[in-house]
């Protein structure tokens, strides 16, 4: 145990999303493009639901909280990567990966039981409108914003009370571009199986009952939007699309990096990037372009900080004092 102790992994070597040294300027420059726009929209839905007072309501809450969280999904390892496109050694502390595999389950769990708390706003919108404002009160919204926290600070410590003791003391290297748990686990020194096991099963079970939980909501709001034929139910069927599109965007490769444990490296690159880099971009897309509500709001918001000329003044002076 002492040779163990003594000889024990101080840090990790990230291999990236590729090795080749000709790529790297390329893909630093189109991740940071990413990056920028993943913490413009998102912060711009926080900022349009805070500011609007018609937005002050249950869904657009739940919303912006999203938001936030898709911020942090994407902060936890896209900063080190872009970092690390500029350097030809990658490497990361113990410590700092550990806080990755922390932080990825914490977000990730988080977010899954935020979708569910998003399912069970719009299943009482649809399902008991009359009883909406009652049931969706200010201490039941901010409840259904902290159980996630919640059950995401649950699963990331059960996930690391499996990683945190393990004899790390011979290969460090890490095929992808932040620390992922499972592909960590494989390079500790003791056989892992039965921990690979237990840490499949522990991501499977909140990801596949989250998972279940939407089908169940999103299936029976179906049913009653299907039954109905009113004008409020064609914005629901609107607002429904939304959703769901988030939903499968998010749970797709969720299910697939940690409940599918053949998948092959090179998927799983492909995977991660899309749920830490692609996900997060395109939930304010999806649900801004079809919602008349955000886009009046953010429309309002532009009147209001970008008023016609101002831009154009501010310039102006710029290049006044540049010249003086």
């Amino acid at each position: 145990m002492n040779d163990i102790n003594h000889s024990r992994v101080t840090e990790f070597v990230l291999l990236g999303l590729s090795n080749s040294q000709e790529l790297q300027p390329f893909l630093f420059l189109i991740f940071s493009l990413l990056y920028l726009a993943i913490l413009l929209g998102n912060f711009l839905i926080i900022l349009t639901v805070t500011s609007d007072a018609r937005l002050h309501t249950p869904m657009y809450f739940l919303l912006a909280n999203l938001s936030f969280i898709d911020i942090c999904v994407a902060s936890f390892a896209t900063p080190k990567m872009i970092a690390d496109f500029l350097v030809e050694h990658k490497t990361i502390s113990f410590d700092a990966c550990l806080a990755q595999i922390f932080c990825v389950h914490l977000f990730a769990g988080s977010e899954m039981v935020l979708l569910v708390s998003m399912a069970y706003d719009r299943y009482v919108a649809i399902c008991k409108p009359l009883h909406y404002m009652t049931i969706m009160s200010r201490r039941v919204c901010i409840i259904l914003v902290l159980i996630p926290w919640l059950v995401g600070f649950i699963h990331t410590t059960s996930q690391l009370a499996f990683t945190v003791n393990l004899p790390f003391c011979g290969p460090n290297q890490v095929d992808s571009f932040f620390c992922d748990l499972p592909l960590v686990t494989k390079l500790a020194c003791i056989d892992t199986y039965v921990v690979s096991l237990l840490i499949v099963a522990d991501s499977g079970f909140l990801s596949m009952s989250s998972f279940l939980l939407l089908v169940v909501s999103y299936t029976v709001i179906l049913i009653t939007v299907r039954n109905r034929s009113s004008a409020s139910m064609a914005k629901a069927r609107s607002t429904l699309t939304a959703h769901i599109t988030v939903v499968i965007l998010f749970f797709g490769p969720c299910i697939f990096i940690y409940v599918w444990p053949f998948s092959g490296y090179s998927v799983d690159k492909v995977l991660a990037v899309f749920y830490t880099i692609f996900t997060p971009i395109l939930n304010p897309v999806i649900y801004t372009l079809r919602n008349k509500e955000v886009k009046a709001a953010m429309s309002k918001l532009k009147s209001r900080y970008l008023k016609p000329g101002q831009v154009s003044t501010v310039i102006r002076n710029v290049l006044f004092w540049e010249t003086k």
